[in-house]
């Protein structure tokens, strides 16, 4: 096999529609992007030529971000196991690898010791599964059936959006591993990953022995083992409290809701990234210069009406009212947003280049406003390529600005500028709670300027 041959291999790689969909949909914030090109600038000054180059980014993404196993790596690119672990040693991505064996509560010396105040630094969580379709049976999930009955019960009577629904999955699976490990309910070795310990024995007599003590050994875990933020960790409390509060109050299983007492993690307030006026002007005269309808229409919206990335790829054309537009936002929860003058000629501008080729477009995407080259639905990986694109284009940081930064930018805009009341701001971007809204209070400088210039003593 020649050089070539080999460095090629992986290059525009075939990806099954369910990985792809993965790859697409995966949001990667400015930290891992930073991370993601520090990894490629090792690769590229190192003396390694692998096939792997190529797929980095997506390397990245499904063994970081979405934790897949060497197994499920191994089947995706038909290598052995022992291949991905070699490109990950060589990537750096395999050092925070562990064995659950390690978490489990034994008198080995190869065991770690958890207790309630300290988790220790050496523990490896290894990998989460995720739920999609690899062709091979033994992929599937064995859930609780209280964690079945607690997702049923938030869908259908609680009204929770999928996103949520797997969120909170997500989190009580995690949880209920810990608990086996913790508590040593299952057996487990050295060998054992983390996503395998099985966790479809949970039932009630394991619930009514957890203590509060175990949640916050299970929030320690999270922020030692598995690097998790003081959001992440504030997240997975939401999650607990929610739980608990089920168990004991509807379904009844528990005495007393251990939760209630729960307290959530110290959040530090971050002031909101975004563009200045002028910048957001220079960067949709970047975009109109490239004669592309639907991007100019893309980050138009973004800039005035302050969408997140997954409602504006779910816009609807039916949607469209006048100066209205309905959306899905977060929670499930629908919501009018109006549309100003460069909002609605940027739209009518790209339904006529849309209107072009509507032949293509299959019955099943004729309403969806933004589609791909294919003619499907746009992804939500495609929209942060474009605005990354503009935003270079516009001479900015690339890695600073992404589409939920460009919502930063609108509501700082119309606040700062427009002249905009916070409780009006909270309507136009869909959060539920005032205090979300209340980051922006923070960005008219030039007020509080003339407001300390406006004291009496000032030319004293």
């Amino acid at each position: 096999m020649t050089e070539r041959n080999i460095t090629d291999k992986y290059k525009n790689f075939k990806y099954l529609k369910e990985i792809q969909d993965i790859l697409d949909n995966t949001h990667l914030n400015v930290k891992d992007e930073k991370v993601l090109n520090k990894i490629i600038s090792n690769y590229n000054h190192s003396k390694t030529h692998r096939g792997y180059k190529y797929i980095i980014k997506d390397i990245y993404i499904l063994t970081v971000k979405k934790e897949l196993s060497t197994s499920q790596m191994a089947q995706i690119y038909k290598v052995t196991p022992r291949t991905i672990q070699i490109w990950l040693k060589e990537l750096g991505l395999n050092r925070n690898k562990r064995k659950a064996g390690r978490i489990g509560a034994s008198n080995s010396s190869q065991v770690l010791n958890l207790n309630h105040s300290s988790i220790e630094k050496n523990v490896n969580t290894s990998l989460e599964k995720i739920k999609f379709q690899l062709g091979i049976a033994n992929q599937r999930e064995q859930l609780p059936k209280c964690l079945i009955e607690f997702l049923s019960y938030l869908e259908t009577i609680k009204g929770k959006s999928p996103n949520t629904l797997d969120a909170y999955k997500i989190d009580l699976t995690m949880f209920f591993r810990f608990i086996m490990l913790y508590k040593g309910l299952c057996q487990v070795n050295e060998n054992t990953e983390f996503q395998d310990v099985d966790i479809s024995s949970i039932d009630t007599n394991i619930l009514r022995n957890i203590v509060l003590s175990d949640l916050y050994a299970f929030l320690s875990f999270t922020e030692k083992q598995r690097d998790n933020s003081a959001y992440a960790r504030a997240r997975k409390v939401a999650t607990l409290k929610s739980f608990f509060k089920y168990l004991y109050g509807k379904a009844k299983i528990l005495d007393e809701n251990i939760a209630s007492e729960l307290e959530s993690p110290k959040i530090d307030k971050r002031n909101p990234v975004y563009l200045t006026l002028d910048e957001s002007k220079r960067l949709l005269s970047s975009v109109k210069n490239s004669n592309n309808p639907r991007d100019y229409c893309i980050i138009t919206l973004f800039l005035n009406c302050g969408l997140r990335i997954s409602e504006l790829c779910s816009i609807e054309i039916s949607k469209i009212k006048g100066d209205t537009l309905t959306v899905i936002g977060k929670g499930n929860k629908e919501r009018t947003v109006y549309l100003n003058k460069a909002c609605l000629e940027s739209i009518h501008s790209y339904l006529n280049s849309r209107n072009e080729f509507i032949d293509k477009i299959s019955f099943e995407y004729k309403d969806i406003l933004f589609l791909n080259k294919n003619y499907t639905s746009i992804s939500k990986r495609s929209v942060e390529n474009i605005v990354k694109k503009y935003i270079k284009k516009s001479g900015l940081d690339e890695d600073k600005y992404t589409p939920h930064k460009l919502r930063h930018t609108a509501a700082t805009l119309m606040y700062k500028h427009g002249g905009v009341d916070i409780r009006s701001l909270q309507k136009i971007l869909g959060h539920e709670n005032i205090s979300t809204t209340q980051i922006y209070t923070h960005v008219d400088d030039e007020k509080l300027r003339e407001a300390i210039k406006s004291n009496p003593l000032s030319n004293e």
